[in-house]
């Protein structure tokens, strides 16, 4: 069953259609963009976890190195 509208009826389908669509449109941007800022943070962490397992390796390693030596002269 097909309807046939006015003319007027017409364009304010194709309106609304298109205002929906922008309407939709700037929801899945929302959406995109705080997935990027999610992943952003997540990757950040997780930098920074690296960064300080790192830090406390090299600092256990520098103190090491430092009672080898107190060591070797003692």
């Amino acid at each position: 069953m097909t309807q046939t509208f006015s003319k007027a009826r017409q364009q304010a389908e194709t309106a609304f259609s298109k205002t929906q669509a922008q309407f939709f449109s700037k929801g899945h941007a929302v959406e995109e963009q705080e997935f990027v800022t999610q992943a952003r943070e997540a990757k950040t962490l997780r930098l920074r976890e690296a960064r300080l397992a790192k830090e406390a390796d090299d600092r256990a390693r520098a103190i090491s190195a430092l009672m080898s030596k107190r060591a070797a002269k003692a």
